[in-house]
Formats: structure tokens, sequence, C-alpha cells
């Protein structure tokens, strides 16, 4: 039970050793970018390179990609390409590491439907994986990126007392994760935290699954906006520099073990308002023929979803800044700057 308001370590702000599992994705590279900025970092990323590549890294950093792991960071930003499911690749990238960041996972309810035992492995054996891995190496702090998957259909907003009941098998997994989180603190007093994300968005989220990359990359191509239902399911969408202070006050915030925090805006919003606010978007820079069609809902969606934040407001000083309108003008400006 959190027993004080928020606290950081000056220290470790200042200079800590960082593992970030998935890294070479859309939030682990806003990550290093900002520990980057910051300086007196070392940081070390695992990643299978399932999703992402060797060049995503190289847009953000300079980094050192090994093969013989050693006790010792390097001063550079190092790559070790390996899987989570695998204990002894877990177990090596954890050696002197101040603060796992556990990015890396199965995203999104779709795959979770098609390939549950793949989900699964990666979301919960990993996971698992990942806490050992720590708790040998003494890590000081775990931060495990949930959703709000695990609570499921519920009247919302959702919040961290709420009884989760997972529609899907991603729920599910995640589900496994927090819990999981949990006794490794309360059982080796690992400092675990479990971060609930909203539906992140933001620049270098080109590679990612969900409905906002989605339908950018679908103006950007001239092609028709694919809404899945009558567009009116809500979700609470989060900027991802707002993602990133949360973590990194996650990892220096003190009386935080074992603590799950609902990350997001405490705003709900449908998704036929998303596609009309992305609409003006578009037009103000250019597209304006773009048009959306209707099509089957998905399985395992939720009809409403969005967060109440109070917990982590009060427990670390943490609170989204960013406006959606704000949020997706940025969003849609770093993709017309890439090629798609």
């Amino acid at each position: 039970m959190i027993t004080s308001n928020h606290k950081s370590s000056k220290s470790s702000l200042e200079r800590a050793r960082w593992l970030i599992t998935g890294g070479c994705g859309f939030i682990g590279r806003n990550l290093i970018q900002k520990l980057i900025e910051e300086g007196g970092h070392q940081i070390r990323v695992l990643d299978n390179l399932s999703v992402s590549t060797r060049e995503d890294l190289e847009q953000i950093c300079n980094f050192r990609e090994f093969r013989e792991f050693s006790e010792k960071l390097s001063s550079f930003t190092e790559l070790a390409v390996g899987d989570i499911r695998n204990y002894e690749t877990c177990l090596n990238c954890c050696k002197d590491i101040d603060i796992v960041v556990h990015l890396a996972a199965n995203t999104g309810i779709g795959p979770s439907v098609e390939n549950p035992r793949k989900d699964m492995e990666a979301n919960v054996i990993g996971t698992l994986n990942m806490l050992e891995a720590a708790r040998q190496n003494n890590v000081k702090r775990f931060i495990f990126a949930s959703s709000g998957a695990p609570i499921g259909e519920c009247e919302p907003p959702i919040h961290e007392e709420l009884a989760p009941h997972p529609v899907s098998p991603y729920g599910a997994s995640k589900l496994a994760g927090e819990g999981y989180c949990s006794a490794y603190y309360r059982t080796y007093g690992l400092e675990t935290v479990a971060l609930r994300f909203g539906n992140v968005y933001g620049p270098l989220s080109g590679r990612k699954n969900s409905v906002i990359t989605k339908f950018i990359k679908q103006a950007l191509n001239n092609e028709t906006l694919e809404v899945y239902g009558d567009g009116n399911q809500t979700r609470d969408f989060i900027f991802v520099d707002d993602l990133i202070r949360a973590i990194r006050l996650s990892a220096t915030s003190n009386q935080t073990g074992g603590e799950i925090f609902q990350i997001a805006t405490n705003m709900e919003t449908s998704v036929g308002e998303l596609t009309d606010k992305l609409l003006y978007i578009f037009a103000d820079f250019g597209l304006k023929e773009v048009k959306k069609v209707y099509a089957e809902p998905r399985l395992g969606d939720v009809k409403r979803n969005f967060s109440d934040t109070s917990k982590a407001q009060k427990h670390l000083g943490w609170s989204a800044q960013v406006s959606l309108k704000d949020g997706l003008g940025m969003t849609v400006e770093w993709f017309l700057k890439q090629e798609y």
C-alpha cells in the first residue's frame, strides 16, 4: 500500500543503468531519446527485431551491437538481439542494471485472438523470465507495460481498484504480468510498478499497429479510412511524451513498489470523434479528399474505455498535458516527413 506522496532520487535521475526490452519499438525509442537528452544514463536494449529493425534504432542514436554479454555497460547505447522467451538471454541482459522497463510483448487484441498461445508465451513466460532475471541480478526497479485490457468490459472510467474480467487473450496475458509483478514485490522485494497505458500515439509510431497509425497511413496512401464497427467505441488516447514522463517518474518515485497506475488522459474519445479530428487535421496539411467507411467490428474489442488517472497524479505527481488536437497534429506532421 502506498503510504506517501511522490518523491524522487536525484542521483537516480542524474545517472542510471537502464535495460529497455522492446527498445527498438515506438515507445522504447521515445524513451531512449529522452534519456539521451538528459545525459548521464547508460542504456541497454533487448529486442528480437520481429517488429522493429536496427535502422529504427539508428534513427535516434548511435549504438553498439554485442554478442558477448559483459557485466559492465559501455558508454554507448547497447543493442542485444534476443528474445524474452529465452531465460538465459534475459538473465545476461539484466547484469549491472538498475532499472528495467519491460515493453517487449505480443501487442494488440487481434493477434492474441488469432494466436493465443503465442500471446501467452511472449506476455506471460517472457514477463516471468524478465522478473526472475531482474531478481537474480538485484535490479532496483522493474516497470511493466500493461494496459486497460485486463479490466475488460466495465462502466468507465477504469481505475486500479476494479476487479479484472479480461475479454481477450491479450487482456488475460497482461493481467498475468500484473499478478507476477505484485508477487515479485511482495515475495522477493523487487520494486515493481505496473503502468496501464492508454492508447499511445505520436512520432516514431510508423510500425505501430494502432487505429491512429492506421488512419494516418491510409490517408497518406490516398485510401479510405476503415472504421471498425459503428465508430461509437471509445478509447483514451495519450500522446507519447506524456507517457514517457510517467515512465521516468515511475523509475524514481518512492513508495510505489507493487503498485498499478492508470496512465492515460482521463478523457473519453470515440473512434468516430477521432476520425473527424483527423479529417480536419489532414485538410490543414492539404489532404482534403480523405473519406471514411465502416467495417465489421473486431472480436475482443471493448465498447468503452477511458481511465481515472487520479492515483498517478497523487502518488507520481503525473498527469497528461498534451491535448488530443495538438498531439494528433504533431503526429501527422511527423508522418508527412517519412516515406509512407
